[in-house]
């Protein structure tokens, strides 16, 4: 079955954009590649029983075994190890992905406490996005009171397009909750 946002995107997105920027086909808009969660544990991530159930949070919220990461050099000052588990990530592609990407702008983010909208200083110079959710129970899928500790999320939109404006318009017809200017 086809997700709803990957419907909608083809159906009314792909078109919308196609006539806002003037391409000569849909296929040359800007369209979501993948999407990439990290979860980065620090010192925790020598603890099996912290790193098993930040695992099991992140397979709950994505649908997908997350990937272990590890430390790549030693640095003394932060106590790592190289070698060591240095946290989690989740890359996202296809159905997965709309079906996350759906849950994220409609149910995760509005249940952000004091949440006024995404900053749009977060896209670099190809036009991918990048933003962080400081709490991971934002996601109905994991329960507040089996938590043990409340971590953070990086999340990355990788996005094929013509540059930050196109990448902007794409995330904006996705109903993505950024800050409109002059809005304090």
């Amino acid at each position: 079955m086809i997700p709803r946002l990957k419907n909608i995107f083809h159906k009314e997105i792909q078109p919308a954009l196609k006539a806002q920027f003037g391409y000569k086909n849909i296929y040359m808009g800007p369209k979501i590649e993948k999407i990439i969660l990290n979860m980065g544990l620090g010192i925790d991530g020598s603890d099996s029983k912290v790193l098993k159930s930040c695992e099991e949070d992140l397979a709950k919220i994505t649908g997908q075994k997350p990937v272990t990461t590890k430390f790549k050099k030693s640095v003394a000052n932060f106590k790592t190890r190289k070698g060591a588990n240095a946290g989690l990530k989740v890359t996202l592609r296809k159905n997965k992905m709309y079906e996350f990407l759906d849950r994220l702008v409609n149910i995760a983010l509005p249940r952000i406490k004091d949440f006024r909208g995404l900053s749009t200083k977060g896209f670099d110079k190809f036009g991918n996005y990048t933003f962080g959710v400081k709490e991971h129970i934002i996601f109905p899928e994991v329960s507040f009171d089996r938590a043990d500790k409340v971590r953070g999320l990086d999340i990355t939109l990788v996005i094929s397009s013509k540059g930050k404006d196109h990448s902007y318009a794409l995330l904006e017809k996705l109903n993505f909750p950024f800050i409109k200017k002059g809005d304090n």
